[in-house]
This record gives structure tokens, sequence and C-alpha cells, in this order.
């Protein structure tokens, strides 16, 4: 009888122990690829509902591109430019995520950690919730949260 018991609380114990593993490379899964911005949004510190601001990209920076792969590597190649005439500059990098706490923190080469909470993680959508250089914005004593929507 011990033996069983003993057999079942390891198993137990090996079961569990993988569970967040699994978790994690499944959402690493879906975070490989490349995402374009289609929105930037700026909500209130009070509410966190009330949209203060959005910008959507428009002209050569809607082909702006951050990369994630499973190997915690990542890059963001910007367009820039007027018109047809788009000039493009890569930053690559590294990243971090923790699937418990929905935590990204990206780290481009010659750059501070830049950390986010990750709100949606889907096949097709990402929005992340920027959690460094937020300011109040609309002077109600409350720091406003910047969201960043991206798509495949």
């Amino acid at each position: 009888m011990k033996k069983h018991l003993l057999l079942f609380a390891f198993s137990a114990l090996a079961l569990t122990s993988c569970e967040d593993d699994d978790v994690q490379g499944y959402e690493l899964d879906m975070l490989k690829g490349e995402w374009k911005t289609v929105k930037e949004e700026r909500i209130s510190g009070a509410d966190n509902t009330t949209v203060l601001s959005t910008d959507t990209p428009i002209g050569c920076s809607t082909q702006s591109v951050t990369e994630f792969k499973t190997d915690y590597y990542t890059a963001y190649t910007k367009f820039s430019g007027v018109g047809a005439t788009c000039t493009s500059q890569k930053t690559e990098g590294t990243y971090s995520y923790a699937n418990e706490s929905k935590e990204l923190v990206i780290k481009y080469d010659n750059d501070m950690d830049r950390k986010y909470k990750v709100v949606i993680l889907s096949n097709t959508e990402l929005r992340l919730m920027q959690m460094f250089d937020n300011i109040d914005i609309n002077g109600d004593g409350k720091i406003d949260i910047t969201y960043i929507t991206y798509k495949r």
C-alpha cells in the first residue's frame, strides 16, 4: 500500500511540474512570428477604460514589423519615409516571457529592458500593456497607460 501511495505521489508531482512548461511552450508558439502594429492607445489610469488618444500607423510605418522566435530572439524592423520611398532599419535583441504573470520583457541591443504585460495573445492578435515611460496625459493625477495592439 505504501508503495502505491508513494508511486501515486511521485506521479502527481511529475505531472504538475510539467504543466507550466507546456503552457509556456504553447504561448511562446503563439507569440512566434511577425506582428504589425495596428494601434497604440493611451488609456486613463483613473478607470482603465477611457481612451484618451489613439495612434494608428500611416504611410511607410504600416510596414513596420516586430518579430518573435521561440529561442527568445526578437527584432523590430522600422519602416519610414515619404510616399512610395520607404527605408527600413532593423534592431535585434532578446526577450523573456513569464506565462504565469504574463510579463514580457524586451531588450533590444544597446537599449534598456522594456517591460510589458500581455493582455491578449491569440493566433491573430497581440495586445500589450506598456509598463514603462507611462505619464499622466490628462492631468488628473493618475498615470495613464499605453496599450499597443498588433495583428499578424
